[in-house]
C-alpha cells in the first residue's frame, strides 16, 4: 500500500476550492506563510456561525437517542458562541455579531422543535475524519466527515445527512457523490437514503436521489487526478486573474489582513475588512 503521508488528499472542500479556482485551491491548502510555517484561513461571520451550530449538533451524536434533545440546546450554543465573539467570528460591531448569532438560535430552537430522525439510532464512527484510498495507483486519498447518519436497524443501513447553515438552497454536484463514496467505503452498512436539512429554512430534511456509485467515483477520481498534477506541475492560476475566491487570500499574503490566532491543525487565522466578502457565496456545508 502507498505511503499515506506522501499521499495527495482531496475532500469535498478542497476539491470545490479547486474547481472555482486553482489559485484559491493553492492559497487555501498548499501555501504555508513563510514567517510562520503555517497554512492560513479566514474567518468569516458565516464560517464562525456554521462552526457553532455544527459543534452543538455534534456534541448530540455520543449521546443515547433519548438523551439527546431533553435540554434546551441554546445555553450549550451561547457557551460557544463566546469562542467566536467580537473579532475572532469576524464581526464588525455588536449589532452586526447580534444578527448571526440570532441566526444559529432560531436554527437551534427548530431542531429542538422538531428533532427528526436525530432522536432515532444513529451510528457514530470512532474515526471522525473518513478517508480511503479512491486509488492506490495514483496515491489518491478522499477524505471527509460526514454530519450525522440515521440507523435504520431492521435493514442494518444508514441515511446520510447534512446539516446547512446558509440562507439559501445550494445543489452542489459532488457533494453528495463525495459523502456516498465515503459511507460506502468507510463503514459496512448499506447506505439506504441521503438528505439535507437547511436549518434555517425548513423543518424537515429535504431527501435527495442516491448517485450512481460508479459514475460518483469516475467523475471524483478525475478531478482528484487534475489536482494530483496541478500539484505535480506546480500550476494554480486564477483563470480571471483574480477573482473572488482567490483575491481574499492575496489580500493576506499582502499583509492587508489581521491576525486573530492560531486554529485547529495550527493554521493561522485571519480578518479582512467584511466588506470585502461576499456573504451570500458562503453558505456552509456541516
Amino acid at each position: 500500500m502507498p505511503d499515506k503521508y506522501t499521499a495527495t488528499w482531496v475532500s469535498h472542500s478542497s476539491i470545490g476550492d479547486f474547481l472555482e479556482c486553482p489559485r484559491a485551491y493553492y492559497l487555501k491548502n498548499v501555501y504555508k506563510d513563510p514567517h510562520s510555517g503555517h497554512k492560513i484561513t479566514i474567518m468569516t461571520p458565516s464560517l464562525a456561525l456554521g462552526h457553532v451550530v455544527h459543534t452543538v449538533l455534534e456534541s448530540l451524536s455520543v449521546l443515547p437517542a433519548n438523551e439527546r434533545i431533553t435540554m434546551d440546546l441554546l445555553p450549550k450554543f451561547r457557551k460557544e458562541w463566546e469562542t467566536v465573539s467580537g473579532k475572532k467570528g469576524g464581526f464588525l460591531d455588536i449589532n452586526h455579531e447580534y444578527r448571526f448569532k440570532k441566526r444559529g438560535e432560531d436554527m437551534l430552537q427548530r431542531v429542538y422543535d422538531n428533532p427528526g430522525p436525530l432522536i432515532n439510532l444513529a451510528v457514530k464512527l470512532k474515526q471522525d475524519l473518513l478517508q480511503y484510498w479512491i486509488s492506490e495507483e495514483d496515491e489518491i486519498i478522499l477524505c471527509g466527515k460526514i454530519d450525522w447518519m440515521e440507523y435504520f436497524k431492521e435493514k442494518d443501513a444508514v441515511h446520510i445527512m447534512d446539516f446547512k447553515t446558509g440562507q439559501n438552497r445550494s445543489n452542489n454536484s459532488l457533494q453528495l457523490p463525495i459523502y456516498y463514496l465515503l459511507a460506502v467505503n468507510c463503514q459496512n452498512r448499506t447506505v439506504a437514503k441521503a438528505s439535507y436539512w437547511y436549518l434555517a429554512l425548513d423543518d424537515n430534511l429535504t431527501e435527495v436521489e442516491l448517485p450512481n456509485l460508479e459514475l460518483a467515483h469516475k467523475k471524483v477520481l478525475d478531478i482528484a487526478r487534475q489536482i494530483k498534477l496541478a500539484r505535480q506541475l506546480k500550476k494554480f492560476s486564477c483563470p480571471k486573474n483574480g477573482c473572488r475566491a482567490c483575491e481574499p487570500f492575496e489580500k493576506i499574503i499582502k499583509g492587508e489582513g489581521e491576525l486573530i490566532g492560531v486554529g485547529s491543525f495550527n493554521r493561522d487565522i485571519y480578518i479582512l475588512p467584511q466588506q470585502e466578502i461576499n456573504e451570500k457565496t458562503e453558505d456552509i456545508i456541516l
